[in-house]
């Protein structure tokens, strides 16, 4: 049996200093089988501060999920906090997505939590110094700030450049006034680049979307910020990766650039931990509309993630910045 004091503790410790949770708020937990003993460790911290809380299942028959349940709507009545400890199924993004927008359009404070498990709550990446990461994704930021594009490349052969001039540069290590949803584990500066704009190859070493690690690393073509060529030895995980970019018409489209910054989070092989760890950089294709800058729709979102990235950004005036050299901050 997992700690489940441990997990509570845990939980409060994020729900406080990433989410501001006091005690007169109304807290909606929703979970599924998936993440075990998370749901009601949510829950209980919500309830150890004071606040009201509900827990909202999400069937097991019928999964992946492609809409919401019927009622799960109506259970964001009253609320003022939704935190997600539910499955990170890349078929069941569509699904999430729906659920994020219609919580986004309350304006609610969310904690976003696809795929975390016992395992998680338990080994450190919310038990982290939040201070601290606040202050490391201050620094990154600023060290992107006014830059107009930025260049990534890997040891595996990644050497893409993606424009963010004009795009904010946020975070999730703590929720503003504009922007209320962050993941827990939290813990990355992250990026909407031009969607239009991008070039070069992504080459992929880590996990993607909720199918885990790659078996073999996938290189990932991009011109004029589309996806025009998915290449890897393994022709089942090729198949499934143009799957993905298939769903729809946006979704071969560069959406995000993220930066993990969370000094507890582990590779596991779970995106929502392993896109938070140090020394890795994740690029997604697919929609960010609900997303700070985002201009593209799609009911896809899939992020791929590679281990120990050199990041540098370039200026209007031609100047660059190393921020990552080989995963590590130097800035």
């Amino acid at each position: 049996m997992p700690d489940f004091d441990r997990m509570t503790a845990a939980a409060r410790n994020a729900l406080i200093h990433a989410l501001d949770l006091v005690a007169d708020d109304c807290v909606l937990v929703v979970g599924d089988d998936s993440a075990g003993s998370c749901p009601d460790a949510f829950a209980a911290a919500a309830a150890s501060v004071g606040c009201d809380v509900d827990v909202f299942r999400l069937p097991e028959e019928g999964r992946p999920l492609q809409a919401m349940p019927e009622g799960m709507l109506a259970m964001l009545e009253g609320r003022t906090v939704v935190i997600n400890a539910i499955a990170g199924l890349s078929d069941e993004v569509p699904f999430r997505l729906q659920w994020l927008k219609a919580v986004e359009d309350l304006d609610l404070r969310l904690g976003h939590s696809p795929g975390i498990c016992d395992a998680m709550m338990l080994d450190g990446p919310l038990e982290v110094d939040y201070a601290e990461m606040r202050a490391r994704a201050r620094l990154v930021s600023a060290a992107l700030e006014g830059a107009e594009t930025v260049h990534i490349a890997s040891a595996m052969g990644s050497d893409l450049s993606l424009t963010i001039a004009g795009r904010p540069i946020v975070n999730d290590v703590h929720i503003t006034a504009t922007e209320k949803g962050v993941n827990l584990p939290c813990g990355e500066v992250y990026i909407c680049p031009v969607e239009t704009a991008g070039e070069g190859v992504l080459v992929v070493d880590g996990c993607f979307g909720g199918d885990g690690n790659v078996p073999t690393p996938v290189t990932i073509t991009v011109a004029n910020g589309l996806v025009v060529d998915v290449a890897s030895d393994n022709p089942a995980l090729t198949a499934r990766v143009n799957e993905l970019m298939d769903t729809d018409a946006g979704s071969r489209h560069v959406c995000e650039l993220g930066i993990g910054l969370n000094p507890g989070a582990q590779l596991v092989g779970n995106m929502l931990e392993d896109e938070k760890a140090l020394r890795t950089l994740h690029v997604a294709f697919g929609g960010n509309q609900g997303m700070p800058g985002g201009e593209n729709t799609s009911q896809m979102h899939m992020d791929y993630l590679i281990h120990r990235p050199t990041l540098t950004a370039v200026f209007p005036d031609g100047h660059e910045v190393v921020v990552l050299s080989n995963g590590d901050i130097i800035i």
